[in-house]
């Protein structure tokens, strides 16, 4: 389990088109969106990334209205290469990060390699995780598995930052899945 102090939530280019292109794209804007309304709820140091927006849109709507977390634009696969990324990124001074986004199998994947290489606790949820193709998506958790990376779900996230029905955002957290 993982605290919120010690927490910091990276959403890989959950974007317009790529959503868009997915089988499970309601699933996955409806999971990303809860998630990221707990970050805001529980103030979660939070960072966006959008893999070439000019071609690929912005993040979608549900997210981007929530709060006004950092977003960052990238070309490189792994958010980690893209200099302003880990820049931000050090000053969030977290252990533990809580990934998802889009491509499972290249983006969320090659961040991940790149924060377990620099010794960081890393969590995916796969649930607000997917590719194109469900092989790739399944390869991918389990090679990130095999690299030292926790795999989650986003309800097993959500009441690890509250460790307690007694937490005062429980009812605001609880409402989001029900």
């Amino acid at each position: 389990m993982f605290n919120i102090e010690n927490t910091a939530i990276i959403c890989i280019d959950i974007q317009e088109k790529l959503v868009n292109m997915l089988k499970n794209s309601a699933e996955i804007a409806q999971n990303t969106t809860k998630l990221m309304k707990a970050a805001s709820i529980l103030n979660i140091d939070t960072i966006i990334t959008e893999q070439y927006p000019k071609g690929l849109g912005s993040t979608i709507e549900s997210i981007k209205n929530i709060k006004n977390f950092k977003t960052i634009e990238k070309t490189t696969f792994s958010a980690y290469q893209t200099e302003e990324f880990k820049n931000e990124f050090k000053k969030l001074k977290a252990k533990n990060i809580v990934i998802f986004g889009i491509e499972t199998h290249i983006c969320v994947y090659q961040t991940v390699l790149d924060l377990l290489e620099s010794n960081y606790n890393v969590y995916v949820v796969s649930d607000c995780s997917s590719s194109r193709a469900e092989f790739n998506h399944k390869t991918a958790l389990e090679l990130m598995k095999q690299k030292g990376a926790n795999i989650t779900s986003l309800e097993i996230v959500l009441f690890d930052f509250l460790k307690s029905s007694k937490h005062p955002n429980f009812k605001e957290i609880q409402g989001l899945i029900k």
